[in-house]
């Protein structure tokens, strides 16, 4: 972001930000689930653990993340990724991102974000996801600016503690902090984001958007009268699991197909209640 001059006259336009959460908005996947397969095939996870992981997406993408259950993976996770070397981690993204995220980002984002770069504004990514795992997906899409959840690096490698945790109102005292630094207009600016956690982020901005909205989400907005937006493309959210990606048994795959299909009817059942 460029700051304003402090020559320029008063009458300069400031400049309109577009503040854009990730996982389910940006991409149609959780980005702190998606290289489950890729770290456990160079060795950094187990074939359990990238289990967990498909399973934990699968959740996720059918039903979201209470406060609660984001600070308990917060937690899982950055103890599993305790010791690994960070620089392999990066690697390992910047491999595999095109096969793994790329697909999955939502062509109406793309479009949303193409508009705002040929109306001048500035864009950011504001996840809280880690910023290693969100950084190569802004750059795929253009995308200068990100703020996310950091995470302590000591030696090259993470220590499992995290220094900052972008969530809730953390993203909102971000957005603050962001406009008093280049002098942002917010009351022009726009805010996406599907998470009823991101509600303090979108009341930050004069046009707040929720995208593919939870329940407490999409009450919120239409209480408020908020624009809600449904990114469809592509379909479908997530992949299932190749016997390669899992092959740990015929039981535990059979295991996942039936957490699949339920979730498939879970998810049917939500879309009749929220319709």
């Amino acid at each position: 972001m460029h700051q304003n001059s402090a020559a320029s006259p008063a009458s300069e336009a400031r400049p309109v930000a577009a503040f854009f959460d990730l996982d389910k908005t940006i991409i149609a996947t959780s980005s702190a689930f998606a290289f489950g397969r890729e770290f456990m095939n160079n060795g950094l996870i187990t074939k359990q653990e990238a289990l967990e992981m498909y399973l934990a997406k699968t959740s996720y993408m059918f039903g979201g993340m209470s406060s609660s259950e984001m600070d308990s993976t917060r937690d899982q996770l950055s103890q599993l990724v305790a010791g690994w070397s960070v620089d392999e981690v990066r690697r390992i993204t910047d491999e595999t991102l095109h096969s793994v995220v790329t697909p999955a980002i939502y062509t109406e984002a793309r479009e949303l974000i193409a508009f705002h770069k040929a109306a001048g504004h500035e864009i950011v990514i504001i996840s809280a996801s880690a910023i290693q795992l969100v950084e190569p997906i802004a750059k795929e899409l253009g995308i200068e600016h990100v703020v996310a959840t950091e995470m302590e690096v000591k030696d090259g490698r993470f220590t499992g503690n995290i220094t900052r945790y972008l969530k809730g109102e953390a993203k909102a005292d971000a957005i603050v902090e962001l406009s008093k630094r280049y002098n942002l207009d917010l009351e022009n600016s726009y805010a996406y984001s599907d998470s009823a956690t991101d509600i303090p982020m979108l009341a930050q901005v004069g046009n707040p958007v929720a995208v593919n909205p939870d329940r407490a989400m999409k009450k919120h907005a239409l209480e408020h009268g908020w624009e809600v937006n449904t990114f469809k493309n592509p379909e479908p959210l997530f992949h299932a699991p190749s016997a390669k990606e899992v092959s740990i048994g015929a039981g535990v795959l059979a295991g996942i197909a039936a957490i699949t299909v339920g979730g498939v009817w879970v998810a049917q059942r939500l879309r009749k209640d929220t319709a």
